[in-house]
């Protein structure tokens, strides 16, 4: 059996209580502990008349066998539904700082995280913080990650991140390119059990350059990253036009997809699964999972959020730690 899998209930305000006090009817064959102010879990599981039994835990501490494990963590001011507070913003870091270091630890064996705020975060706490995906690359100590996203057998990983559009071109270098697709060649490999990944890799400008005329960065970076990863074996494909990239016949025989920028990649994956979608964060020395959404303030406390996302990503964090495990023993 795997170590629990801890769930961070993300802003107090927004919708991850909601979502994360859905989890145990939904997700019954995961060990899961709860990171959160318990006083808002029960604040909002009677707002939404969820009758679920809230037990304090603290590591090394046995998981009860009925209701669900909550470990506390005070947001710090008086949470009110869909009213964000960025005085909850170091309440919330702790939240991530606790279950990073915890799966470090061998405490849990996966972390999922349900939505933040980055603008609280930045006026409460950090005004460098860029997202969960930047936060955890810094607190793990290593030198890059990458974001995925899965939504069924569509895979689409991101060579950058939350960067403005027009610093994104200058952002993107060989090395960049090439320490992501080894990155992503060894998790597909290790976390997800493909023996050979094939990964189809995107240009960055239209029509992917179009040799040249339409922007020279597939040129002089893109494809000498790509020839020097195919001299070490790796299966690429690429670059492609992204307009083309995404129909059946280019997909076909590939694991995974390689955007050069977020709204390159990720309109595509969450049209095809939206609500249901899955990020994962590749590169750490732990397995995090997190939902494909927001925070959804206005939904928060209505009734009306749906834990599809935040379902899938746990089942999936579970089933990469049980593989972790496996393969360690």
């Amino acid at each position: 059996m795997i170590a629990p899998v801890a769930i961070t209930c993300g802003d107090p305000a927004g919708i991850g209580p909601d979502l994360v006090l859905q989890l145990p009817q939904q997700v019954t064959d995961v060990p899961l502990v709860i990171l959160g102010d318990r006083q808002v879990l029960e604040q909002r599981a009677r707002l939404l008349d969820i009758d679920l039994t809230l037990h304090d835990w603290q590591p090394g501490a046995p998981l009860p066998e009925r209701g669900i494990a909550v470990w506390h963590q005070p947001s710090g001011v008086n949470v009110q539904p869909g009213k964000p507070d960025p005085a909850c913003a170091k309440s919330i870091l702790t939240l991530l700082d606790r279950a990073a270091d915890g799966c470090s630890n061998g405490t849990f064996s996966a972390m999922v995280t349900a939505p933040l705020a980055k603008h609280v975060i930045r006026e409460g706490a950090a005004a460098d913080f860029t997202g969960h995906t930047e936060y955890l690359c810094q607190r793990a100590g290593v030198h890059q990650v990458v974001m995925m996203l899965v939504a069924g057998e569509l895979r689409v990983a991101l060579v950058t991140t939350h960067l403005p559009l027009r610093k994104v071109a200058d952002a993107i270098s060989e090395t960049l390119i090439i320490d992501t697709v080894r990155i992503l060649e060894h998790d597909l490999r290790v976390h997800f059990g493909i023996r050979l990944p094939r990964i189809l890799v995107l240009g960055l400008n239209p029509h992917a350059g179009e040799s040249g005329h339409l922007g020279d960065e597939e040129l002089k970076v893109i494809i000498p990253a790509l020839t020097r990863l195919r001299s070490e074996g790796l299966q690429l494909t690429g670059p492609l036009p992204a307009d083309t990239a995404f129909t059946p016949r280019q997909l076909q025989g590939h694991d995974a997809v390689l955007a050069m920028y977020h709204d390159q990649g990720l309109p595509v994956l969450k049209y095809a699964g939206f609500g249901e979608a899955v990020n994962i964060t590749l590169g750490l020395p732990f397995i995090r999972t997190s939902v494909d959404h927001g925070t959804a303030f206005d939904l928060a406390g209505s009734g009306r959020a749906e834990p599809g996302s935040l379902i899938a990503a746990t089942r999936l964090a579970a089933r990469l730690a049980q593989q972790k495990l496996t393969l360690e023993n």
